[in-house]
């Protein structure tokens, strides 16, 4: 039995025309946790679809919709290409939750800017890691390279839809700091309460009225 947090894939006695066999084996592990990313990432999409909630919930729920349709292509099109090296892609959930270096999604029921904000550093860690095995992919197989690539710059699109809710008029993002999905939902929080504040009508002053 493979250790905890050992990842392994059961490997074929082949791999594309053109790679070595250790090229091909290299690769299709570098996939496997790929592929357990984006498969938790299409589940993280579909629970915030579900729990968002607030004023503006509509605009969201509908827009998560065909993230997750784009993640799940995704998910389908790196197991194939997993299965293509030579390798077995492992998309059992007993897997994902045993070799996985992250937690589960912080947040449950929440209202639309906490859920984007938390969302926004989702995205910043699967595209970080995603633009790692790209470069590790240099001098092994620029097939797979490209379709990482393929894959980064479309999630980094989605991450532009997620982060223009949480954009200032300067440019600015009030998650930049954040290190954590409940702490970059607190930074949202903060930053909408000091907003209302700001905006808030002062109280008109009443004239005294000559008699």
């Amino acid at each position: 039995m493979a250790a905890k947090g050992t990842r392994q894939t059961q490997s074929s006695k082949f791999t594309a025309p053109g790679l070595s066999s250790s090229s091909g084996a290299d690769a299709a592990r570098m996939l496997q946790e790929r592929l357990e990313s984006v498969i938790d990432l299409a589940l993280t999409l579909k629970h915030i679809h579900w729990n968002v909630v607030g004023p503006t919930f509509i605009g969201v729920h509908t827009m998560l919709d065909p993230q997750v349709d784009g993640v799940a292509a995704m998910v389908d099109e790196t197991a194939e290409r997993i299965a293509v090296l030579g390798a077995s892609p492992n998309g059992l959930a007993g897997n994902l939750v045993k070799n996985r270096s992250w937690d589960d999604y912080s947040l449950n029921r929440a209202v639309v800017p906490q859920h984007l904000a938390a969302l926004d550093l989702v995205y910043r860690g699967v595209i970080e890691d995603h633009r790692t095995v790209i470069d590790k992919l240099d001098d092994i197989d620029p097939i797979t390279q490209d379709m990482l690539i393929g894959h980064t710059a479309q999630l980094e699109l989605y991450q532009w839809f997620v982060r223009a809710h949480l954009e200032s008029q300067s440019g600015s993002l009030v998650t930049a700091k954040a290190k954590t999905e409940t702490g970059a939902a607190a930074a949202v929080s903060r930053a909408d309460s000091k907003g209302a504040e700001s905006t808030q009508p002062s109280t008109p002053r009443t004239r005294n009225k000559k008699r």
